[in-house]
């Protein structure tokens, strides 16, 4: 099997549970805040759906400097659920073109030019995208606990949902 169809099944698998997620947040609460030093709800969520869409620009280019990170800015309106729902699915469509070759190519992450790691795209994709993407998951899940937000099953059962 072509390695980018097992991160093409993860991605759909992780996605619906994602979804489920963005689909319970409290539009009126994005302001809200755990904590001074955390970043708001909306921010946060905003943050798991642009992800995919930032991997996209970046497994293309094969470079990710530093320099030029930092978060997404945020609509006015965001659409949480069909944005990422896009984004999602741009990934997906760039995987689907990539062969082994072309995901164990080259990536390098840089400093101001100063290149700090130099990797294989495949491994930008597990680490960035999609290991980050769940650890944001998570975070975003606790943000709903204390809003008193139900949560979706994620993995096995949730204690809001039986199954």
């Amino acid at each position: 099997m072509p390695l980018a169809n097992a991160l093409i099944a993860e991605l759909e698998l992780e996605g619906k549970s994602t979804l489920r997620m963005l689909e319970r947040l409290p539009l009126d609460k994005l302001d809200w805040t755990p904590h001074p030093k955390s970043m708001p709800l909306g921010r946060l969520a905003w943050h798991v759906v642009s992800i995919p869409s930032l991997a996209v620009k970046l497994v293309a280019d094969g470079k990710f400097d530093l320099k030029n990170g930092g978060p997404q800015p945020m609509p006015e309106n965001p659409e949480f659920v069909e944005t990422f729902r896009r984004n999602l699915s741009a990934i997906q469509s760039l995987l689907a073109g990539m062969d082994d070759d072309a995901l164990k190519a080259p990536f390098v992450i840089s400093r101001n030019g100063d290149v700090l790691n130099e990797t294989r795209k495949i491994i930008f994709i597990r680490s960035v995208l999609m290991n980050h993407s769940y650890h944001h998951r998570g975070q975003l899940s606790v943000y709903l606990r204390l809003l008193d937000v139900p949560l979706p099953a994620i993995y096995g059962t949730s204690a809001d949902e039986g199954m």
